[in-house]
C-alpha cells in the first residue's frame, strides 16, 4: 500500500517504483538546494548523535528530579549542543541556487556566485575516506575561480553521502555540473 503523503518525492515515484536514488525536482532555481539526498552514513550518524541527546536528556530530568538545578541546567545545555550537531550534520553538503554555489561545513559556510566560478569538474585524485585524515583514491567534484584559484572538494565519492553509492555520486556530479554550466554563462 503506497503512501504517497509520507514521501517528499512522490512527484518522481510511479506506483510501486521507489528509488533512493531518484533525485529530487526542484521547482524554484531561486531557493538553495541539495542536488542529492543526504547519504545513509550522515544519516546514521546523525541519528545516533539523537539517540545519545535523548539519554542525555533522560539524564537531565532525573538530575532535576533528584533536586540538583544546576546540574540539570548543565545537563540539558550538553543535549541541546548535541541535537544542533545532529542537524547540523544534516546540512552539511553542496547546495545549489541560481545565485551561486554553496558548500555548507560542519562549522563554515561557504558561498561562490556562480560568474566567479571558470568551471566545475569531477578529477581522480586521493579524498578522505568519511571526511577522516585516512586518504584513498577516488573521485572528486572540484570548482575553479576565475582567477584560477581550485576550491576545496565539493563532493568526493568516500563522504558521508556517497560511500558505496557511485552511481548517486556520478548523478550528484553531474547536476552540480549542469548547474554550472547554465547559470556561469547566463
Amino acid at each position: 500500500m503506497p503512501l504517497p503523503f509520507l514521501t517528499a518525492d512522490r512527484a518522481v515515484d510511479a506506483p510501486g517504483e521507489y528509488s533512493d536514488d531518484v533525485a529530487l525536482p526542484f521547482d524554484d532555481h531561486d531557493r538553495w538546494r541539495r542536488p542529492y539526498r543526504p547519504g545513509p552514513w550522515r544519516v546514521g550518524a546523525a541519528a545516533m548523535l539523537l539517540l545519545l541527546a535523548s539519554f542525555v536528556l533522560l539524564a537531565a530530568v532525573i538530575i532535576a528530579a533528584a533536586g540538583e538545578p544546576a546540574g540539570a541546567v548543565a545537563v540539558l545545555g550538553i543535549a541541546v549542543l548535541v541535537i544542533a550537531s545532529a542537524l547540523r550534520l544534516l546540512r552539511v553538503g553542496v547546495w545549489v541556487s541560481r545565485a551561486g554555489l554553496r558548500r555548507v561545513a560542519f562549522l563554515t559556510t561557504t558561498t561562490e556566485a556562480w560568474p566567479r566560478i571558470a568551471g566545475v569538474r569531477t578529477v581522480q585524485q586521493p579524498v578522505r575516506w568519511l571526511g577522516l585524515p585516512r586518504t584513498v583514491q577516488g573521485q572528486a567534484l572540484l570548482a575553479e575561480r576565475q582567477g584560477g584559484e581550485t576550491l576545496p572538494p565539493l563532493l568526493t565519492d568516500h563522504n558521508a553521502d556517497f560511500l558505496g553509492r557511485g552511481d548517486a555520486f556520478d548523478r550528484a556530479a553531474d547536476l552540480v555540473e549542469a548547474w554550472g554550466d547554465e547559470y556561469r554563462r547566463g
